[in-house]
């Protein structure tokens, strides 16, 4: 298993969020080939799913036809 430095990455969180501490999700970009995501409400002390670029763009085609 491969890990990431994500210390200094720079988190976004969803559009989506009302941000009134609903159900968000934040995501990193600028590492290469992947995209770690992570629950907002965890923060810096949750954990961070990494995911491969490819699967999180199959996961945000899915989402966006699911509207």
């Amino acid at each position: 298993m491969r890990e990431f430095d994500l210390s200094n990455v720079r988190w976004r969180k969803s559009s989506y969020s009302n941000g009134q501490g609903g159900d968000c999700v934040e995501v990193a970009d600028g590492v290469p080939g992947v995209v770690p995501v992570r629950d907002s409400k965890q923060g810096t002390q949750g954990p961070a799913l990494v995911l491969g670029a490819a699967a999180w763009q199959a996961f945000v085609t899915y989402a966006k036809g699911r509207r």
